[in-house]
């Protein structure tokens, strides 16, 4: 069986799935079999394994800092939030249905056979298991039946490495409060408190090392500083949300919903010289970029909904009547097109009449899809068909299945109709056949030669994670960490 550290954040968005992260990639840089686990996720941001198993976004990302196939064994229970207080609930990469949270909040404790079931299967598989824990580990009201925090770490025998966030303030309160909570068994199995996010002079903290191991009783594994890796970004406190974001020589515009999922589709954007993303959460912040994306969703009725009532639908048509091209991903495709309808409530019920700029309808059923998928575009007419053949791979995630009028997109579906189009393929611009091609066509329609080459979305990856491990690796004592590790608790 596998050993195993934990990471606890004092916070969300402290910085645990990127630290996790790191730790994944030091472990295979040090030539150990590692991979990450998170019994539960809370997220909008999933990926689709080989087999068709849907798992936290973080996780499949972790996993390939890790050097590893993705799996569904490493994130068992995935929740993706439908409304302000219900969420559908996936296990073991399938979903189950949707809960309140109080409902889900009572039946959690019954997941704990299959998440230990998991967790023994990725064990039995590798020398070390990184486990993330989710949120704060004190958040008392919640505490009971904890099956992702201090509970998980029980269950695994896992010692556990606090991270806080200094760049958000309050360091002290964050760290030393969450040990002040703690209750005595749960501060026994912290082994060790590291501080994130670090920018400027890091020998101006040798106090505050000082101060926190003195007043926590835990030794200070180490002190990181801010990186500036591109790693993808489950969150939704992630600052490449911004809508403030600084436009480049070509503006993609991303229509931010309320309930957006897989923003990183659009990261690969950020590689392109001269190439920004902007989300756009009002109407009047859109103007008349050179590219529109409306993202998935996981309440597509809801968002469509908050399109027409915001005036944002209003704007998007306006652009596009103006030659704007405008590209919907999964659910903004479904909204792109004449007509939405839930008659079996998936998603909440309803039907809604869609943006129309296609000629695309879509009926939600209860069979979810879920594949990887690969293929070229088609032999395209008119306004894009600068894309004509290009290959692609990626993922769909939908309830809904779309018949079209239009003119199919890929050769496995998808539509156009003028500078309007859509599939539901999340990772589709991660191909460079397809985003190099859609950069340079920006360009030129802006009557500028694009200068810049193609971008291998791999190679980059890669490169970040080696980039991210060794800022990690300078920053941290590892000869502390293998020993806690071997320790244990």
């Amino acid at each position: 069986m596998a050993k195993a550290i934990m990471i606890q954040g004092t916070m969300s968005n402290s910085g645990k799935s990127f630290f996790a992260a790191a730790l994944c990639r030091i472990f295979k840089q040090d030539g150990y079999s590692c991979a990450p686990f998170k019994s539960q996720n809370m997220a909008l941001n999933s990926y689709i394994t080989s087999d068709g198993c849907e798992i936290g976004r973080a996780q499949a990302m972790q996993a390939e800092a890790a050097g590893v196939i993705p799996s569904v064994l490493m994130n068992p229970v995935l929740l993706k939030p439908t409304t302000d207080v219900g969420s559908q609930v996936i296990v073991n990469g399938k979903a189950v249905g949707n809960m309140t949270a109080a409902e889900y909040f009572k039946r959690k404790k019954e997941l704990v056979p299959q998440i230990m079931e998991s967790y023994a299967k990725l064990s039995a598989m590798n020398d070390i298991i990184v486990i993330e824990g989710a949120g704060s580990p004190v958040e008392l009201n919640l505490k009971s039946d904890d099956i992702v925090n201090m509970g998980m770490a029980e269950l695994a025998k896992a010692p556990v490495l606090l991270v806080g966030d200094i760049d958000r303030g309050g360091i002290f309160a964050q760290l030393l409060g969450t040990l002040g909570l703690f209750e005595k068994h749960e501060l026994d199995m912290v082994k060790g408190l590291v501080v994130n996010k670090f920018r400027g002079d890091i020998s101006l903290f040798d106090s505050g090392r000082d101060i926190l191991e003195q007043r926590g009783g835990k030794p200070v594994l180490g002190v990181v500083p801010y990186l500036g890796c591109d790693i993808e970004d489950e969150d939704s406190l992630s600052h490449k949300l911004d809508s403030k974001s600084s436009k480049g020589i070509i503006d993609i515009a991303v229509i931010s919903l309320p309930r957006m999922s897989n923003f990183t589709d659009f990261d690969v954007f950020a590689q392109y010289d001269g190439v920004g993303v902007r989300y756009v959460k009002k109407y009047d912040e859109l103007g008349t970029p050179d590219m529109i994306i409306i993202p998935g969703t996981k309440s597509t009725i809801a968002d469509m909904k908050w399109l027409r009532e915001s005036g944002m639908e209003l704007a998007v048509g306006r652009c596009a009547a103006k030659g704007v091209p405008v590209f919907g991903i999964c659910g903004g495709f479904q909204m792109l097109g004449e007509s939405i309808s839930d008659p079996l409530c998936c998603e909440g019920g309803g039907s809604i009449k869609g943006m129309g700029l296609m000629k695309c309808r879509t009926v939600f059923g209860v069979e979810k899809v879920q594949t990887q998928s690969e293929g070229n575009f088609s032999d395209i007419d008119g306004f894009w068909s600068f894309l004509s053949g290009a290959e692609f791979r990626g993922y769909e995630i939908h309830m809904g299945t779309t018949e079209s009028d239009s003119p199919e997109l890929l050769d496995c579906g998808g539509a156009y109709e003028g500078n309007v189009c859509g599939c539901y393929i999340h990772g589709i611009f991660d191909s460079q056949y397809v985003s190099e091609r859609l950069v340079r066509h920006l360009y030129e329609r802006k009557g500028i030669a694009y200068r810049g080459g193609n971008v291998n979305r791999e190679e980059y990856k890669q490169s970040q994670f080696d980039m991210l491990a060794d800022g990690v690796r300078r920053s941290i004592d590892t000869d502390m960490l293998y020993r806690i590790i071997e320790e244990g608790i």
